[in-house]
């Protein structure tokens, strides 16, 4: 388990954490790291590459242990490259007095490497403990047992294994990927170790940030090895990528140069998703929204936000006529019967950038023509389940493959698609994908996705690309989440959102 002493080590920045394409963290794909490995050890002697990392992992483990004499250290071996990372970390650590036991999932383990925990004092053969004994006394088990190339769950013994590790109490390393866990896209198809720490080789891959997968793979750091990497199509957007992106009034700026928003949301029955729709593009910055809707939500909005000019419309009637803006957001609370579709309708045949979310995706789940063929950026704002109405499917269907079927509806749609859920992604219609890497469960609450609306709106108006609208949005949405739930946590409700989102643009600022 993750103590005070391993969580002050984890908040230092390492000195050699793989970065990044441009500022940007990069994702790789097991194809293009394997690629990358074959080129590097073309030019490296036999058996550096699988020595430097060795020497990465080996060297994290003893910090993690903070002691390595006299420790009990265990580690889960199987057939491929990653055993031989973990045999050589585990020599290393035996040379240095740690007991060290191997459990060996396969007899095809890496021959050089149990020679060398072998030389180093380490015990492989005839444990005099059963597996179960030496995985419940360890302080530290490293799980070597698949590698990036594993497909599908732990088979035993493995898998048993797995689960003695998650009720051992010892911090459990993974070497690269956890085991059970699919580097490409995050799939786990049964038993996986659930690591506390993941050390990866070279760069992230996809399995390590995109849910289910990455909530097994704990904290994650990313050694570099000297791989030479192509582009990636995945990508994290960190602090400094979110202010370089985000815009900014000049000297000569006024409302309209900002960015006009116009939002359609809101019923009779459904006011409150109106209120903060507006709101979140309000503190993201528009510089003016225009508000189109029903009697009654329009005066919750006019009482809430005095700044935004409010237009009463009867329900289904067309919201363009309103008056101009530079986007639209539209769908949150709007219902789905026939005066939510007209108005969803009008709001697609623009040429302006739309966002569509909430009861506005349930009306598009019957019409996706009114998207696919339009002139104007369309962002898509789903959770699994309008996902899920999006494409024909089942829920837990989306959330065991988000990566594959995120790009595959802006593919088909030519639509940017953000994806809500732990670990929000955006992916547009090319294949480029960003993963959110802020946020807390507590924005798992009725209307923070309406303030989310309003503030990628509002960064659509102000002339970003979509997928940076939704990208940076997301982050900012997380962010603001995290301030207002503070350390350790705690409830927070979908308005304190706008309320801390000043702190979050002023945090990410500095």
């Amino acid at each position: 388990m993750l103590d005070a002493r391993l969580v002050a080590w984890l908040e230092r920045r390492f000195e050699h954490d793989c970065n990044s394409e441009g500022d940007m963290r990069a994702v790789h794909s097991v194809d293009q790291v394997r690629a990358a490995e074959a080129a590097l050890m073309a030019q490296v002697p036999q058996g550096a590459l699988m020595q430097r990392a060795a020497a990465a992992l080996a060297r994290r483990c003893a910090q993690l242990l903070g002691r390595v004499y006299g420790t009990r250290v265990v580690v889960l071996v199987g057939a491929g490259d990653n055993g031989g990372d973990a045999l050589y970390a585990g020599a290393r650590l035996a040379h240095r007095g740690a007991r060290v036991d191997v459990l060996l999932a396969s007899e095809r383990a890496h021959s050089a490497g149990l020679a060398a925990l072998r030389a180093a004092g380490g015990r492989v053969d005839g444990p005099e403990q059963s597996a179960e004994q030496l995985l419940l006394g360890a302080e530290l088990i490293v799980d070597g047992v698949l590698g990036i190339g594993g497909r599908g769950g732990l088979r035993d013994p493995a898998a048993g294994w797995a689960g003695l590790a998650a009720a051992s109490g010892a911090t459990v390393v993974s070497v690269d990927i956890p085991s059970g866990v699919d580097a490409n896209d995050g799939r786990v198809s049964g038993a996986a170790v659930r690591a506390d720490v993941t050390v990866t080789f070279g760069t992230r891959k996809p399995g390590l940030v995109v849910t289910p997968g990455a909530s097994f793979a704990g904290l994650v750091e990313c050694v570099d090895i000297g791989l030479e990497l192509p582009p990636a199509a995945v990508e994290i957007l960190d602090a400094e990528d979110v202010a370089a992106r985000l815009p900014t009034p000049e000297s000569t700026s006024h409302k309209y140069s900002r960015g006009v928003l116009g939002v359609a949301a809101g019923s009779e029955t459904y006011t409150g998703a109106a209120v903060l729709s507006t709101g979140g593009a309000i503190r993201a910055g528009a510089g003016m929204v225009r508000y189109v809707g029903p009697e009654h939500p329009a005066g919750s909005v006019r009482d809430r936000w005095p700044e935004a000019v409010v237009t009463v419309m009867g329900e289904g009637c067309d919201p363009t006529s309103a008056g101009q803006v530079q986007a639209w957001v539209v769908g949150p609370g709007v219902g789905t019967g026939p005066a939510a579709e007209a108005v969803v309708r009008a709001v697609l045949a623009t040429d302006l950038p739309v966002l569509v979310d909430a009861d506005g995706l349930t009306v598009l789940s019957a019409h996706l023509d009114w998207v696919a063929h339009r002139r104007g950026p369309t962002l898509l704002t789903p959770h699994a389940g309008e996902f899920a109405r999006l494409v024909g499917t089942d829920r837990g269907g989306v959330e065991a493959d988000r990566l594959a079927w995120v790009r595959r509806l802006a593919a088909e749609l030519g639509v940017t698609v953000l994806l809500k859920g732990a670990g929000t992604l955006v992916a547009d219609p090319d294949g480029r994908t960003r993963v959110n890497p802020t946020g807390t469960p507590w924005l798992a609450t009725a209307g923070s996705g309406d303030v989310l609306s309003g503030v990628c709106g509002a960064l659509l108006a102000g002339g970003l690309p979509a997928l940076d609208a939704a990208s940076c949005g997301a982050f900012l949405h997380g962010l603001a989440g995290q301030l207002a739930a503070g350390r350790p946590g705690a409830p927070i409700a979908a308005e304190d959102l706008v309320d801390t989102w000043p702190a979050a643009v002023s945090a990410v600022l500095r």
